[in-house]
């Protein structure tokens, strides 16, 4: 397994088919060692998508910018900035814009569980400020959007609040990828240099990678990261001096 990826928005060639208003960014996929999350950046310009499957995946995604409506399967949701969006394996949605301004998500595959769980209620989209702050360590907070409690099982996608400074250096058991939504700092990643990151960075962290986000800025910096399996941001692990 490949010790981590990072990659800037801008830097990945986008891909648009005949006939669609949306173009694709694959910024993190099998080929570059993520096994099991693949992050896109979707920009639909005006008009009407042709319509999406997530191909046996199931889909997050997270509206960066720009307003206008999801249709999943014949049922209309508004999207606008800060808001998350759950498609279930097997569903069709198209995408609609009647601006001229673009609509940008943030779009993870990751795959399905092998058995929906009935007793889960099902949320296709959710607002972030509709979501209560967890405390994650000294002075970081973040919010989940897409998790079991909207009925995804296998993932969990959250917006994190990083204040000015450096945490600790630790790791996680889960995949994880992450979008910077705003901001600027530093990535420490185990085995890589490190690398400078603003708003529209994309990073992959797999287990047991040690990493840290530093927040080199003056003002918070807002990420958006998405894991699999299913869990708490919060769970995090530092190694001991003797590497144990």
């Amino acid at each position: 397994m490949m010790a981590g990826y990072v990659t800037q928005v801008n830097d990945v060639e986008p891909v648009t088919e005949p006939g669609d208003t949306v173009s694709t960014r694959t910024t993190i996929d099998r080929s570059v060692g993520a096994e099991r999350l693949v992050q896109r950046v979707l920009t639909f310009s005006t008009g009407v998508s042709r319509a999406r499957q997530s191909n046996g995946r199931d889909e997050v995604a997270y509206v960066v910018s720009g307003m206008g409506t999801l249709v999943l399967d014949g049922e209309p949701h508004d999207l606008y900035p800060d808001v998350g969006v759950y498609i279930r394996s097997g569903e069709t949605y198209e995408v609609q814009n009647p601006s001229s301004e673009a609509l940008v998500m943030v779009s993870v595959t990751a795959p399905p569980p092998d058995e929906l769980d009935d007793h889960l209620t099902r949320k296709v989209v959710v607002r972030v400020a509709d979501q209560p702050v967890i405390p994650a360590g000294k002075d970081r907070e973040f919010r989940f959007v897409i998790n079991p409690d909207a009925g995804c099982q296998e993932v969990t996608q959250f917006v994190g609040w990083i204040p000015p400074g450096r945490a600790p250096t630790h790791y996680h058991l889960y995949d994880e990828v992450m979008y910077i939504l705003d901001g600027e700092g530093v990535l420490h990643l185990e085995g890589r240099p490190d690398t400078a990151i603003s708003t529209g960075t994309c990073i992959h962290l797999p287990p047991p990678v040690e990493h840290c986000v530093e927040n080199t800025g003056d003002r918070p910096l807002r990420v958006l990261g998405v894991f699999h399996p299913a869990g708490s941001a919060a769970e995090a692990y530092e190694r001991e001096a003797n590497g144990q």
